[in-house]
C-alpha cells in the first residue's frame, strides 16, 4: 500500500505524455527523500523477446556521468592487469582471483571486465556471475584486450542497455543533484542509442512509450514529439 507521500506526488503527474525536459523537472521536484535519488529512464519497446535478433544489448557514454560510484573487477594477465589497477579498477586478478570468487561464491563489484585469453576461467563462474548480470560480453566492451580503457570508460559513466524479459529498458540517467540539463543531455545519449540499434525485424511502433521517474517517484510519460 502507497503512502501519503506517495499519494500526494501522484496528483503531481501530468495525465498526458509531457516533453523530456517537463518531465524531468517533474522527477527531479518528486525527488524529496533524504538521499541523492536517481533519475531513471524506461523505454517500453515494440520488440519480441522470444526472438533472439529483437534483443537489444548494448552501451552508451553518458556524457554527463552517472554520478554513481562504479566498482570494478578485472581478470587480467600480466602488463594489462597492472594497467586495469592504475586505471581504477577494486578488484584485478587472473586465475587466482576466479579460484577465490569460485571458492567464496561471490564478488563484491558492479563490473566485470576480462581480457579475452581470461574468458576460459571466467566462464566457468557462470553460475555465480550470470544471476548478478556480471558475465563479461564482447557486445558490452566488458570482454576486450584494453582493460585500462574499459575501465576508465566505465568509471566515467559508460553504462549497459538491455531490455528485460517483457521488452522494456531501464537505466538511470543521472542524480535528482544533477542540473536539468545534464539529465536531458545524458537522456538524448541513451535515445539515439535505443534508436540506433532497432532490431531490422522489428514491426510496428518501436518505442512505444518512455517515462521518466525519481527513485521513489511516480512515473511521468514522455512525448517524444514534445
Amino acid at each position: 500500500m502507497k503512502n501519503k507521500r506517495y499519494k500526494a506526488l501522484i496528483d503531481k503527474v501530468p495525465v498526458e505524455p509531457v516533453s523530456k525536459e517537463e518531465a524531468i523537472s517533474i522527477s527531479k521536484s518528486m525527488a524529496n527523500t533524504k538521499f541523492d535519488e536517481s533519475i531513471d529512464a524506461v523505454f517500453v519497446l515494440g520488440i519480441d523477446t522470444k526472438l533472439a535478433e529483437e534483443n537489444i544489448r548494448t552501451t552508451v557514454s553518458l556524457p554527463a556521468g552517472t554520478g554513481k560510484e562504479v566498482r570494478i573487477g578485472v581478470f587480467a594477465g600480466g602488463e594489462a592487469l597492472s594497467e586495469a589497477e592504475k586505471a581504477g579498477a577494486e578488484i584485478v586478478g587472473g586465475k587466482d582471483l576466479a579460484t577465490k570468487v569460485k571458492s567464496e561464491g561471490d564478488i563484491d563489484v558492479d563490473i566485470i571486465i576480462s581480457t579475452p585469453d581470461m574468458m576460459s576461467e571466467v566462464g566457468q563462474l557462470g553460475k555465480i556471475l550470470g544471476p548478478k548480470g556480471l558475465m563479461p560480453n564482447p557486445k558490452t566492451g566488458t570482454v576486450t584486450a584494453d582493460v585500462a580503457k574499459a575501465v576508465s570508460d566505465f568509471k566515467k559513466g559508460k553504462v549497459e542497455i538491455k531490455n528485460d524479459k517483457l521488452g522494456n529498458v531501464h537505466l538511470s540517467i543521472g542524480k535528482a543533484s544533477f542540473e536539468e540539463e545534464k539529465l536531458v543531455q545524458n537522456f538524448d545519449e541513451v535515445l539515439v542509442e535505443v534508436n540506433r540499434v532497432k532490431p531490422p525485424s522489428s514491426k510496428g511502433d518501436y518505442i512505444k512509450h518512455v517515462y521518466i521517474s525519481s527513485t521513489m517517484g511516480p512515473s511521468v510519460g514522455i512525448d517524444l514529439n514534445k
